[in-house]
């Protein structure tokens, strides 16, 4: 298959993200004289002005750091917790039984303000004025709306009338929604951004005093003030179909720091791959592999139905023990060394037959055993031939991946505060996390909606290195697909011996035989989505051996962004789906 377009090469730098000024703008920053820490941070912020349907200053992100002095790999933890105040028993007591996917009970402590700035002071060596230029510049000056994003604000536009009067004050002209590809500019947000560096750099000291006073407006200052009170002291109506308030409060935001952990890590064939802990869906990834590693992939066609229906089985069985193992390591236990062990893997792949599993499987790990959760919980469980109901809001993120020169490797997904999840915050020109919606209303589940815990999130970008010290660093947008469409990028790299841009470019697939991690979490059986490339035979032969396949357009499954580096040699890759995204590197 020719590729739709060519892998990039250069020697001094690339960026590739799922919107090109986000791109563009972490390149300007590496000929500025940044390294790729600095041109993630630039490209990120950017990526909160320009995708505000995908992601914002109020959301969360995972980045992932290669740094090529020393070959040290970190995780940067930008996924703020759920509010101190938050129980499981405080929302029931509102006669729910799910946690709203909108609105101020699903709020965390955002997280991706944080996490930029500590990514810039740990390891950039620009300014701060310098990489928040960018930003500034389009929330300020405009930039050309993306249609899926006046889409977004169309479909919420009596929402934000009736309910989000501050929504409708930013999004909104006159009452109207703007149209796709029109200029747009979000002026409470540059004020916001403005005053932040403003207050920043008035004072005394250094590039670092300047970049963690960034960092204290933003969780002890004006911001966190207006968004504390706005969430204790508003009630905003949410998917339950009831105004609400929330629990954040300004403890909440002062006492947070984002962590900077050792993520998990696994070899497989000559690599090792590194993910996030199982605070995330990461593991799935690994786990994933452990299986895999059992069965002759490299004889196999990507596209066939015995790669497919092999790789499908083994996610069914790994997402099983995500919805049933995963959460926050430092509130519970998480038997993740048994999860990825040889012997567990292949008690697992015993399990994968020649017909479909139609059954939520996780296996026996631990102390206690899989939870699973109550019938009640969960918003439907539909078997196979059954039609998913519609996300009345088709959450999704964005990414960004950097390398420079100097080796140093960037890889983040940054996400959440989408201006569909709730309410503008009064005055800053952006909306609230609601990645809470993920924790589960029963306390006996390791992903349960307690004060203080990471709610485990969807968010999972990747590294990999090669024994002979190529790094790559990729990921994707996707809510339950990323470790998925992302998965199936690392399989072709390495069964197929493709380049970065043909990997992101076959055809994909995913399975939605999980417990959504979005509300109202359903579950479809046996369900399998393809891209419309899959032959029809194929298609036959997965549906006669028991699957629910679903068609899907010809490109529309991912937005897999990668770049590499080897031995100076820089390359980079990026999704044609949704026209979007683009590399930029020379």
């Amino acid at each position: 298959m020719s590729p739709t377009r060519p892998e990039l090469s250069g020697s001094f730098g690339m960026a590739s993200a799922t919107h090109w000024l986000a791109a563009a703008s972490a390149m300007s920053i590496l000929e500025r004289g940044g390294n790729a820490f600095d041109a993630a941070v630039a490209g990120g912020l950017v990526l909160q002005v320009v995708e505000p349907h995908l992601n914002g200053p109020g959301g969360e992100v995972p980045i992932l750091i290669h740094r090529g002095a020393t070959g040290e790999i970190s995780l940067l933890c930008g996924q703020g917790p759920i509010p101190s105040g938050a129980s499981v028993s405080a929302v029931r007591d509102l006669g729910l039984t799910q946690v709203p996917g909108t609105g101020m009970l699903a709020v965390c402590v955002p997280g991706a303000f944080g996490a930029w700035m500590t990514l810039l002071e740990q390891f950039g060596r620009l300014s701060l004025e310098e990489v928040m230029a960018p930003a500034l510049r389009y929330a300020r000056g405009g930039f050309r709306l993306l249609p899926r994003a006046a889409a977004t604000i169309a479909a919420q536009r009596q929402n934000f009338l009736d309910h989000w009067p501050t929504s409708a004050q930013v999004y909104l002209d006159h009452g109207q929604a703007p149209a796709g590809n029109s200029q747009w500019r979000n002026l409470l947000l540059a004020e916001t951004y403005e005053r932040i560096l403003s207050e920043a750099t008035a004072g005394e000291g250094d590039r670092d005093r300047q970049i963690d006073r960034a960092r204290r407006v933003f969780y002890e200052g004006f911001v966190a003030e207006r968004m504390a009170d706005f969430v204790q002291n508003h009630e905003s109506m949410d998917e339950s179909g009831a105004p609400h308030s929330g629990f954040l409060t300004g403890d909440d935001l002062a006492d947070w720091r984002p962590s900077l952990e050792r993520p998990l890590s696994l070899a497989y064939k000559g690599k090792t791959i590194y993910k996030a802990g199982p605070w995330s869906q990461g593991p799935v990834f690994l786990q994933q592999l452990k299986i895999l590693e059992g069965f002759d992939l490299d004889s196999l066609d990507p596209t066939s139905a015995e790669y497919i229906h092999t790789v499908v089985e083994s996610a069914k069985l790994c997402f099983a023990d995500r919805d049933a193992y995963y959460g926050d390591p430092e509130a519970v236990s998480i038997p993740m060394e048994q999860l990825l062990s040889s012997t567990y893997a292949e008690e697992r792949r015993r399990l994968i037959e020649h017909t479909a599993s139609l059954e939520f499987r996780p296996g026996i790990a631990g102390d206690r055993g899989p939870w699973v959760p109550d019938p009640q919980l969960v918003g439907g469980v539909e078997g196979v031939g059954a039609g998913a109901p519609p996300d009345p809001i088709g959450r999704d993120t964005c990414h960004i991946d950097v390398v420079d020169a100097e080796g140093n490797v960037v890889s983040a997904t940054p996400s959440g505060g989408w201006l569909h999840g709730g309410p503008c915050v009064p005055e800053l020109g952006f909306s609230l996390s609601t990645r809470a919606q993920m924790g589960w209303l029963d306390d006996r589940s390791p992903s349960a909606y307690v004060g203080g815990r990471r709610p485990r999130t969807t968010l999972s970008p990747s590294l990999v290195v090669d024994d002979d010290g190529r790094v790559t660093g990729f990921g994707t947008p996707g809510g339950d697909q990323q470790d998925q469409w992302s998965f199936l990028f690392f399989l072709r790299r390495i069964h197929g011996q493709r380049d970065l841009q043909e990997a992101i470019d076959t055809p994909t697939f995913h399975i939605s035989h999980l417990y959504s991690s979005f509300y109202p979490r359903t579950i479809l059986h046996g369900r399998i989505n393809v891209e419309g490339r899959i032959s029809p035979e194929v298609v036959a032969e997965l549906r006669e051996r028991g699957h629910d396949v679903v068609v899907d357009g010809r490109w529309s499954l991912g937005r897999v962004c990668a770049v590499s580096f080897y031995r100076g040699e820089l390359t980079a890759g990026s999704d044609p789906r949704q026209d979007q995204a683009y590399a930029v590197g020379r």
